[in-house]
C-alpha cells in the first residue's frame, strides 16, 4: 500500500482506507499506528456488546445434525478476555453447546459497515458455568450490559468460553495474524477501550464530527464521519461519501498514549486546530 490512499478515480485524499490483505502485519502496524494484534483483539472484545455464535447442531435437530448454526448473542468479556454469554435454555445454540461445546465466536468492530473493518474469529469451547460463579458472572456482565441484559426475562444461565484454542483477526492495513491465545490472555486492554464505552464515542462524536468532517471535506467531499472505536493509539473513523463508506484511521500525534475521555479529546483538538491530518497519510 502506497504512502496515500486513493478515491478510485485515481486522485489522493486524506485518511487511509482499511483493506483486508494489502501487506504485512509488523509493517502495517508500526505505520498507521495500530495496537498490536494480541492487544487489538483484547480492546475489540471491550467495546463490542454483540457477536455471531457458530454453534453444531445437536441431535435433537434431525435435518440439519451435524450444520454450523450461527445465531447473534450479547457478551462480556472476563478479566482473561474469555466471552461470558447469558443463555436461555430454550435457544438452539444453547441445546447446540450442551451437546457440543466446540463453536466460534466471530466479533467486529461497533459501527461495523463493510468487510474493510476489524473483526476477530475466536475458537473455542463453552461450558455452563457452576452455580457458585454465576453471581459473579452476573455482575461482570452486567458492569457491560447497563442498559439491561436479556436474561432480565426468561431462564438465562451464564456459560463461559472455558479454553480458547485460537484466534484470528483481521484488522485492516494488511492486519491479518493468528493471535498467541496465551499473550491475548496475558495482556491488559488499554484503558480507555475499557472505558470507552458507547456514551464515550457518543461524546466524541457529538464535539468532533462536525469539524472532522469539514476538515477531510478540503481534500474530497465528504457527507459524514463518525467515531467507531478508540484506542490508546488513535481512533477509527467511518466515512461516507454518498453511498459509500470507508474506514480510515487517526493516530494521536507525537505517539502518545491517551488513557482517558478528556485525554483524547485534547489530543483531538490538537489535530483540528493544527488543520492538517497528516498523521492519516503514513
Amino acid at each position: 500500500m502506497g504512502s496515500h490512499s486513493t478515491t478510485s478515480g485515481g486522485g489522493t485524499r486524506a485518511g487511509l482506507f482499511r483493506t483486508p490483505i494489502s501487506g504485512g502485519v509488523q509493517s502495517a502496524t508500526s505505520a498507521h499506528g495500530l495496537p498490536r494484534p494480541p492487544l487489538a483483539v483484547r480492546n475489540l472484545m471491550e467495546q463490542a456488546r454483540f457477536a455471531h455464535l457458530c454453534t453444531v447442531m445437536s441431535e435433537m435437530h434431525h435435518r440439519r445434525e451435524g450444520y454450523p448454526f450461527g445465531s447473534l448473542v450479547d457478551f462480556a468479556p472476563d478479566p482473561m478476555g474469555h466471552p461470558i454469554f447469558s443463555l436461555s435454555p430454550l435457544a438452539i445454540h444453547t441445546r447446540n453447546l450442551l451437546g457440543h461445546p466446540k463453536c466460534t465466536l466471530v466479533v467486529q468492530t461497533p459501527g461495523w459497515s463493510g468487510l474493510s473493518n476489524a473483526r476477530v474469529t475466536i475458537f473455542g469451547d463453552v461450558y455452563p458455568l457452576p452455580e457458585d460463579q454465576q453471581e459473579w458472572a452476573h455482575k461482570l456482565y452486567m458492569e457491560k450490559h447497563q442498559q439491561g441484559p436479556s436474561q432480565q426475562w426468561g431462564n438465562f444461565y451464564y456459560f463461559r468460553m472455558q479454553n480458547i484454542s485460537d484466534i484470528y483477526f483481521i484488522g485492516g492495513f494488511g492486519t491479518v495474524a493468528w493471535v498467541d491465545v496465551k499473550e491475548y490472555e496475558d495482556l491488559r486492554p488499554d484503558k480507555i477501550a475499557v472505558d470507552g464505552g458507547e456514551q464515550n464515542l457518543k461524546e466524541l462524536n457529538a464535539i468532533f464530527s462536525k469539524p472532522l468532517r469539514e476538515l477531510l471535506s478540503k481534500e474530497a467531499e465528504v457527507d459524514d464521519a463518525a467515531f467507531i472505536s478508540i484506542d490508546s493509539k488513535g481512533v477509527d473513523i467511518r466515512v461516507r461519501q454518498g453511498a459509500q463508506f470507508n474506514v480510515q484511521r487517526i493516530s494521536f500525534e507525537g505517539g502518545q498514549s491517551v488513557e482517558t475521555l478528556e485525554e483524547a479529546k485534547t489530543a483531538l483538538w490538537r489535530l483540528m486546530n493544527g488543520g492538517r491530518m497528516h498523521n492519516l497519510q503514513k
